[in-house]
């Protein structure tokens, strides 16, 4: 049996492991002015912008809480947002679902998603896949993107966006909600575990339909984006092998270190070749 990927509070931080987008596009009149507020964080400033403006994120789902991040992520400046999530939109959708509209019920999500992110910002660029993450699109979407964010609530399509971010090195953030709790981790192997070391097959309690209040979602949508943030510019200290997980419900949080699995089915082979 391998060792338990989970130990409670780091005694030190692991190295941030930033993104490496192409810094190529200046930043404009324009973009000094929509982003002033934020260019006067400490540590960010004008780089940090230009590395937003020059990176893209792909986002698997844009339900709760992926569609929290991506407004997010939009209002921000990050340049190009990837969006995979397929199908139309339901009524008990809109709890949760803030780039959705009632009046687009029965109509594509996707549609709705990057038409209300363009609304906020027309100054990006938007790439949808109608469709979700599956082994045929997998490829192609990551190896546009310079980090990942993963909402999908099926472990098929995280453990398929897990095999890309092994495969490439691209860092992604794993975000998800039950009821009123809410996990968070950063994930960059191999300088990190991958989410087959903490999980390695799919759960056998995991149901595809759960509780879910909005605000959590949207909590773990904003912690999402935050932490996207933190890699792409280089600010702050993401949650690079760690998880962060809060109940909402009783407003305690806790902060975990994680571990490589030294068996783990998708990372230990290509772990013992880079080191």
């Amino acid at each position: 049996m391998s060792r338990s990927p989970y130990v409670e509070i780091p005694q030190d931080h692991p190295p941030v492991v930033p993104v490496s987008a192409e810094n190529t596009k200046p930043l404009t009149a324009e973009d000094r002015a929509r982003y002033e507020w934020q260019m006067w964080t400490p540590g960010f400033g004008e780089a940090g912008q230009r590395r937003l403006k020059n990176a893209t994120v792909l986002i698997s789902r844009v339900g709760g809480v992926g569609g929290v991040a991506a407004y997010q992520l939009a209002a921000a400046g990050v340049g190009r947002l990837i969006l995979a999530h397929g199908g139309s939109l339901r009524l008990n959708d809109l709890n949760r679902q803030l780039l959705m509209t009632t009046e687009w019920i029965g109509r594509p999500r996707i549609e709705s998603a990057a038409r209300r992110l363009r609304e906020l910002n027309p100054d990006i660029e938007i790439i949808t896949e109608d469709s979700n993450i599956n082994t045929s699109n997998a490829a192609r979407l990551a190896a546009m993107a310079d980090l990942i964010i993963d909402a999908a609530p099926l472990f098929e399509e995280r453990f398929e966006l897990n095999h890309q971010s092994v495969l490439h090195g691209i860092p992604m953030v794993e975000a998800a909600v039950f009821g009123m709790e809410l996990s968070l981790a950063v994930l960059h192997p191999p300088h990190t575990p991958c989410l087959r070391c903490l999980t390695p097959e799919i759960p056998p309690w995991w149901k595809r339909e759960f509780p879910v209040f909005g605000a959590v979602a949207g909590t773990a949508g904003c912690l999402a984006a935050a932490e996207a943030i933190k890699i792409i510019s280089g600010c702050g200290q993401p949650l690079t092998a760690r998880m962060l997980r809060m109940d909402l419900g009783t407003n305690r949080s806790r902060t975990f270190t994680l571990r490589h699995d030294p068996c783990c089915p998708e990372c230990s082979k290509k772990r013992t070749k880079v080191l």
